[in-house]
């Protein structure tokens, strides 16, 4: 199976396929949002999802009309294991240039940095900025950005910060590329927390971050009274503190990538809602 996996990922489109609904992990994605977003006609990418699927690398379920497509995790660790413990012998340094703290072991940092990425970086990258600053930000060295070119803080979002007592004066939107770049920091968590900067194909962020996609509802699409929008905000806040102080309670220096990284999927996959 392996080489069938290695032959069908070596088609540059296949290839896309796969990556998007890797970044988009553990969510299901509608075929219609893939090809929107790759821009693929539904026939090619039919092709395509179909070959996937033979391989064993992703799922297909049905939700009424819409078919939606998801990685096969446990598939992929499977093949990735078999790359790293049996092509690589073992010898990680050998197939790597560069490992993560999580991968070596080593342990010996005071701080994590972690990155909350969304569209505007207006709201909910930056409730889980603020969020985590405020719960544990002696072990954390907490960033946001947006993928926009330019944005703003959402009034509804300040209200929210405000009113659970954060410190809102060291806030501000900023696009992703000033987290870029030789003076940067080496982030060693990198999340999105919505679906359309999950879909975007970035480029690769030095050290090899874990990776996670926490989406949720955009609360700045929300209609209605001020009253309903300030809900949808207090909603998506309830959720990601969820999401935040699950995160901030992991083991992290005693858990291995693997297991670190299945941690995170299941944040995103089962913890949302009001905060207690």
């Amino acid at each position: 199976m392996i080489l069938t996996q290695l032959t069908t990922l070596g088609h540059a489109e296949r290839l896309e396929v796969f990556r998007l609904l890797v970044r988009r992990y553990p969510d299901a994605v509608p075929a219609g949002e893939i090809a929107a977003v790759l821009r693929i006609k539904a026939p090619t990418l039919s092709t395509y999802l179909a070959a996937l699927m033979r391989a064993d690398l992703i799922t297909r379920t049905r939700a009424g009309t819409s078919l939606l497509y998801a990685v096969n995790m446990s598939e992929v660790q499977s093949a990735l294991n078999y790359l790293v413990f049996d092509c690589c012998r073992g010898r990680m340094e050998t197939c790597f240039d560069t490992l993560p703290a999580q991968l070596t072991g080593d342990t010996a940092m005071t701080k994590y940095n972690v990155l909350f990425i969304c569209t505007g970086n207006s709201a909910r990258s930056i409730f889980a900025e603020s969020i985590l600053r405020k719960e544990a930000g002696d072990r954390f060295t907490v960033y946001s950005a947006g993928t926009k070119p330019q944005s703003e803080l959402n009034p509804f979002a300040l209200q929210v910060l405000n009113q659970k007592g954060h410190d809102v004066s060291v806030l501000r939107a900023k696009n992703v590329s000033e987290l870029q770049g030789e003076d940067a920091p080496v982030f060693d968590f990198v999340f999105t927390v919505c679906d359309r900067a999950a879909n975007e194909d970035c480029p690769a962020w030095p050290g090899q971050p874990v990776s996670a996609h926490w989406g949720l509802p955009d609360p700045v699409k929300a209609l209605g009274t001020d009253a309903e929008k300030s809900l949808a905000f207090q909603q998506a806040y309830g959720a990601l503190r969820n999401r935040v102080l699950a995160f901030s309670a992991l083991p992290l220096a005693s858990l291995d990538r693997i297991s670190l990284q299945r941690a995170v999927d299941d944040i995103g996959r089962t913890h949302s809602g009001e905060p207690a």
